[in-house]
């Protein structure tokens, strides 16, 4: 199943790739037109697999956070959340390569009391200040069983260039579904209570809507 952004890429993409071996197969020599023809189908391969939309089984729970994203837990630490909270918070990190699901999902059913999208730099992901330099997009959830709150963050990275955010201020989400798309790139930040129970260890894979990385 592709996902929705994808679209429009494709689209061009294949236009732009017929175009080009067309002309190849009419004014270039065959061994030539061959070449390029592989080249031509493995780079739209690349891209359909990039926008790739798996189904998940999200097990709904109110007492626990799901990874938003596919990739690997690159930060678990304790840190001080300036935008929102403006105290200390649990940071759990999750870092995408251009080869995992970029679909981003509600770590947590409930509210959405924040959606705001940051213009930024495009540092390389992995770095701790691309958390607030890059270009991102901060939502705040806050859950309607036990009135638990956190705050995700959308960060781009060099190569992502595009993030989508379909949150909205007052919108009830549901835990596990879409919340936006990072195009070709970088990473999720979720800021949680200090007293949560991180069920996840560094360098671990993780699974959008399926890993649960925390529980209240």
């Amino acid at each position: 199943m592709l996902h929705k952004e994808g679209y429009k890429i494709l689209v061009n993409t294949l236009l732009i790739l017929l175009g080009v071996n067309l002309l190849a197969m009419n004014f270039l020599p065959e061994i030539v037109f061959s070449i390029l023809l592989v080249i031509s189908i493995t780079i739209f391969i690349l891209i359909t697999q990039f926008f790739r939309n798996p189904s998940r089984n999200t097990k709904y729970n109110d007492n626990e956070i799901c990874s938003s994203v596919d990739g690997k837990v690159v930060v678990i630490e304790e840190v001080e959340e300036t935008e929102y909270f403006k105290d200390k918070r649990l940071q759990i990190s999750v870092f995408m390569s251009p080869l995992n699901v970029h679909v981003t999902r509600y770590p947590m059913a409930g509210k959405v009391l924040l959606s705001k999208y940051h213009p930024g730099k495009y540092l390389a992901a992995w770095l701790p200040k691309s958390s607030t330099e890059n270009e991102r997009t901060t939502v705040v959830v806050e859950n309607q069983s036990n009135k638990e709150v956190i705050l995700f963050r959308q960060v781009a990275g060099a190569m992502a260039r595009r993030i989508v955010n379909y949150a909205e201020e007052g919108q009830v989400i549901v835990q596990g579904s879409d919340s936006g798309f990072i195009k070709f790139g970088s990473r999720v930040d979720i800021y949680l209570p200090l007293d949560a129970k991180v069920k996840v260890e560094m360098d671990q894979k993780v699974r959008g809507g399926e890993t649960v990385l925390a529980e209240f």
